[in-house]
C-alpha cells in the first residue's frame, strides 16, 4: 500500500486547497496562503503552535486561531496529515504528494523517525487480504527507546 496523495489533473498544492476552498464556500485569503506557504517548507511535523511561531515572523497580524484552522482545513483538504504521537501534542505533516510513511518515536525524547519498509507495507496487504479487508489506509507508530536515551536510562 505505497499510496500517494492523488489529486486529480497534477494539481499544484495551491491549486488543490483553491479548489477545497471553493468547494467548500471558503475564501482564499492571502493569510491562508501564506500559511500554506511555510507549512510546505517544513520537513517534518510541526504542531499549530510551532508553525504559528513561524508565521508570526512574517506576518504579525495572522493569530494563532487562523493558523489553527488552516491546518484544519490543509487536512481536510489532504494536503496535511494530523499525526499524534506519545506527547500527546497534535502535529501536522505535508501529505501531497508524499508517499506513505510510518513512524519510529522515542518515548522519552519524542524524537521521531520516519520509515518506510516494502516488507512491512506487503506484510500489511497480505494480513488484511487474509481477513477480507481491502486496504483504504493505515498508520503505524512503533514506541521505544533512541539510542542516546537508552544509553542515559
Amino acid at each position: 500500500m505505497r499510496q500517494k496523495t492523488d489529486f486529480s489533473d497534477r494539481q499544484t498544492p495551491h491549486q488543490a486547497f483553491t479548489a477545497y476552498l471553493q468547494q467548500h464556500r471558503l475564501k482564499i485569503t492571502p493569510q491562508r496562503r501564506l500559511i500554506l506557504d511555510i507549512f510546505l517548507l517544513e520537513p517534518g511535523h510541526v504542531s499549530s503552535e510551532e508553525l504559528y511561531a513561524k508565521v508570526k515572523r512574517r506576518d504579525a497580524s495572522i493569530g494563532q486561531a487562523t493558523v489553527y484552522r488552516t491546518l484544519k482545513l490543509l487536512a481536510g483538504c489532504g494536503l496535511a496529515e494530523a499525526v499524534s504521537f506519545a506527547d500527546g501534542i497534535t502535529r501536522y505533516e505535508p501529505h501531497f504528494g508524499a508517499e506513505h510513511h510510518d513512524h519510529l518515536i522515542c518515548e522519552l525524547c519524542g524524537r521521531t523517525i520516519e520509515i518506510m519498509d516494502p516488507l512491512i507495507e506487503t506484510r500489511q496487504e497480505e494480513l488484511a487480504a487474509k481477513y477480507g479487508f481491502t486496504l483504504v489506509r493505515h498508520k503505524m507508530d512503533l514506541y521505544g527507546l533512541c539510542p542516546k536515551c537508552r544509553t542515559r536510562a
